[in-house]
């Protein structure tokens, strides 16, 4: 295995059943661009088994885009593009302003556009302007009938889980800025951005998969 080649191992325990979600929800064409892609793990899995979507991943954080191109090296996808710094505070984004990974072109996103947005365990573990930047940038990228899929715990009233809560805590033990995001919240950030909710789907260890439309 390449020294570059991160693991973290929930991505591999998650990636089927989010698997089955994306199937269903995500437009049939078109690219979707993967926010905060991690280690990488998820594109590699999803990108050959949702075809002829192509997936686009974007990371901020410069070691995690090594290991992203470290696993696409070694499990390639035709529909797999490499991944794109991205900062999801910033407006516009880096892909508004035309920067591509070097397997891409303009002429692909014309004939791919941007018909999705998927997001996996990045608002809990980001501050929560990371989340308003999210929205915005969705409102801004994606078309009339465009999907934003969320991923991760979240809370909700009296039904939010204790793991969940106790992982709150430690989230903002270790950064204050950190933590489970109320799911209510996020759904009224989402609407401020026209994005409608469309459904919530309870997903193992208490995570939920959350997808809006524009």
């Amino acid at each position: 295995m390449s020294d570059r080649r991160l693991n973290a191992p929930a991505t591999e325990r998650n990636s089927e059943p989010i698997l089955a979600v994306l199937q269903r929800v995500l437009p049939p064409t078109g690219t979707i661009l993967e926010i905060a892609s991690g280690t990488g793990q998820h594109g590699i899995f999803f990108a050959p088994r949702l075809q002829p979507r192509k997936w686009l991943c974007s990371e901020n954080n410069p070691e995690l885009r090594l290991s992203i191109a470290a696993w696409q090296d070694d499990q390639p996808s035709a529909n797999l593009y490499g991944a794109i710094a991205l900062d999801v505070c910033e407006n516009p984004w880096s892909i508004e302003r035309g920067e591509l990974p070097d397997n891409m072109t303009t002429d692909d996103l014309v004939t791919d556009p941007i018909t999705a947005i998927v997001n996996i365990n990045m608002i809990h573990i980001s501050p929560w302007q990371a989340c308003l930047g999210l929205m915005a940038g969705a409102k801004r990228i994606l078309p009339p009938g465009g999907i934003l899929y969320l991923y991760g715990p979240f809370k909700q009233k009296d039904q939010t889980a204790p793991s969940n809560l106790a992982f709150d805590r430690s989230l903002r033990e270790s950064n204050p800025a950190w933590g489970v995001r109320e799911l209510d919240e996020v759904i009224l950030v989402a609407e401020s951005y026209d994005l409608k909710l469309l459904e919530v789907v309870p997903m193992p260890a208490n995570n939920l998969s959350v997808i809006f439309q524009m």
